[in-house]
């Protein structure tokens, strides 16, 4: 899902605006509140006036949208078989590659070691594993940018949404294409329980038992007038922009949704009461948390908490759920904007999500640096480490928080002229890698949330995207090889020893020349099967599998002859998914045993 995130450096701001201005923000590093309006009136009078301040000639971020990238691997879960349905011994299977042990997140394809059900050309797919034969399909149009959770009988499809992708817009749509939500029953044919339709795009989602955490960011409903003749100057066009802004009433900024169960069609929409907002924000995003428990009877309105905020980073445990938001976009080379130094910082806020109630806000903190992804954090031990870069500094930082988000620790000065490429923290340790024409591993010891410190460091060429764990005290990572100038060389995977923190050292590397791989941006491209060492990566037109062997990577050899999606395990099978089938290959050997047709 999107959910993969474009690491900006600072760039030079042009033109500026002299009113009106929002207000200051707090200064890095500290804690504040997510505070109520006091009306509906205030929320529309402080939302006005930011969104005045945000808007540019071509309206809210000049036309351009950022697109996603960059990921780091996270460490997969590998049986779900407490998922699968009630019936005879569920074989061993992986599940999708996730952050945290015990807390799902969505993916194009999901087993529950008897059924595979998959997303693709346009529809939800259910193959049954022990006949490798297609039981159901139901065309949903969920093109491109969709994802799905599985919980028992219940699938949850997610469909992006989002505003189209046109460089140089000059009409911003009253209503871009709708994320939509649609809760379907596995139980024998598969069919459409509920959907549900919001507003904006879809950030990413969480599911922890049966409950799923969906997250929504939505822009105000304004058109932004047309007017492309060349005698209009910059300054026209914000002023135009700005009086229609004026014009807006309350509901433009509330995002609206609707729910279809049968012939039956709910209406809602936020209500300002369900607002939050931090003490800076640019008016022209909210954010928006739902909450579906998948075993009711039908999907409902989610039960909305929304944030005025721009945030675009989800990171999930078992009990709490972050969201982080930073001033990117202020990084825009179109005038009109306000005028203010963009701050490197990111506000973080913590939410409550035991059980199946709505999240409950705890705190909100602040950070110096941008966020390369969800596992530059980790919750441990009642602590939040959070990894950043500070293009200002020209350096990166580990921080430790507290609950209430306050730092109590710092080790900085991480890859001087350098950004983050890759985070893992596992434990009471973490691993940062930094790039720009060298790759230096940091092995950081956090055991002392007041004093965490690098223990270690190894320099290598080219870089790491993730760091996958694949057994004690050794890691993985896949990203790319590069000359000693820094130029790409293609797909690399490299085996790390860190079983002494002050040495961390690469035992085996596998180069494909040219090579590109999903994985390198895509935390669930990977497989890893610790059963049998195993781990396979998609790699340009096939799959790369390779043996972990003591000290060493092992080709064990590739898999199919066009491109590949996902791979995945159940009993001693290997199933390897494509747009348009799926092939069935023996675990211990990889030849084809069988393939589905999709």
């Amino acid at each position: 899902m999107s959910r993969r995130f474009l690491l900006l450096t600072a760039l030079v701001l042009a033109g500026c605006t002299s009113e009106p201005a929002p207000t200051p923000p707090p200064p890095a590093g500290g804690t504040f509140k997510l505070v109520a309006f006091d009306s509906c009136e205030q929320l529309h009078a402080d939302l006005k006036k930011a969104a005045k301040a945000s808007v540019g000639p071509w309206g809210f971020d000049g036309g351009i949208r950022p697109r996603a990238a960059g990921g780091a691997m996270p460490e997969g879960a590998r049986t779900m078989a407490d998922s699968a349905p009630a019936g005879k011994a569920t074989p061993a299977f992986s599940g999708t590659n996730t952050h945290e042990v015990g807390v799902d997140e969505p993916d194009i394809v999901k087993t529950d070691g008897k059924r595979i059900v998959t997303l693709t050309q346009g529809s939800l797919q259910v193959v049954d594993a022990a006949s490798h034969q297609v039981t159901g399909r139901l065309a949903l149009e969920a093109w491109g940018d969709a994802d799905l959770l599985l919980s028992g009988e219940r699938a949850l499809v997610l469909k992006q949404g989002g505003n189209p992708e046109i460089w140089y817009d000059r009409k911003m749509p009253a209503r871009a294409a709708a994320p939509e939500l649609i809760l379907v029953n596995l139980a024998g044919a598969p069919t459409v329980i509920s959907r549900y339709q919001g507003e904006g795009r879809l950030i990413d989602a969480r599911q922890t038992g049966d409950t799923a955490r969906v997250v929504l960011s939505s822009r105000p409903r304004i058109t932004f007038p047309d007017r492309p003749t060349s005698r209009d100057d910059d300054q026209d066009r914000i002023d135009a922009n700005r009086e229609v802004i004026d014009r807006a009433g309350v509901d433009a900024w509330l995002p609206s949704w609707t729910v279809t169960t049968g012939g039956t069609t709910e209406k809602g929409k936020v209500g300002c009461q369900d607002v939050r907002r931090p003490p800076a924000y640019s008016g022209k995003s909210l954010l928006t948390v739902l909450t579906f428990p998948l075993s009711a009877p039908k999907l409902d309105g989610g039960r909305p908490v929304s944030i005025v905020a721009d945030g675009d980073t989800v990171y999930g445990t078992p009990t709490s759920l972050y969201v982080a938001s930073d001033q990117r976009w202020r990084l825009d080379l179109f005038p009109g904007r306000d005028n203010r130094e963009v701050k490197q910082q990111t506000d973080i806020f913590r939410f409550d999500v035991a059980g199946t109630e709505p999240p409950v806000y705890r705190s909100a903190g602040q950070v110096s640096g941008f966020l390369l992804n969800q596992y530059a954090m980790s919750e441990w031990d009642g602590h939040l480490r959070i990894a950043t870069t500070d293009a200002a500094q020209n350096s990166s930082a580990v921080r430790v928080l507290n609950t209430d988000l306050k730092q109590v620790g710092e080790v900085g000065g991480l890859g001087k002229n350098e950004r983050i490429y890759s985070v893992r923290f596992i434990g009471d340790r973490g691993y940062v890698v930094t790039f720009r024409q060298t790759d230096p591993l940091y092995s950081l010891d956090l055991r002392d949330p007041a004093a965490p410190k690098v223990t270690g460091e190894l320099k290598i060429t080219g870089y790491s995207a993730h760091l996958q764990p694949v057994g004690p005290d050794r890691l993985i990572g896949i990203g790319q090889e590069a000359s000693e100038e820094g130029r790409r060389q293609g797909t690399q995977v490299s085996l790390f020893d860190v079983s002494d923190p002050a040495a961390p050292r690469r035992l085996a590397q596998h180069h494909v020349r040219d090579g590109w791989s999903e994985a390198e941006y895509d935390p669930h491209a990977i497989l890893w099967w610790p059963d049998t060492k195993l781990f396979v990566v998609p790699m340009n037109d096939r799959a790369l599998a390779l043996r972990v062997t003591g000290d060493g990577l092992t080709k064990v050899g590739e898999i199919g002859d066009r491109p590949i999606r996902r791979s995945l395990v159940i009993g001693d099978e290997l199933w390897s998914l494509s747009d348009d089938s799926l092939r069935v290959s023996r675990l211990s050997t990889l030849a084809e045993i069988g393939s589905v047709k999709l």
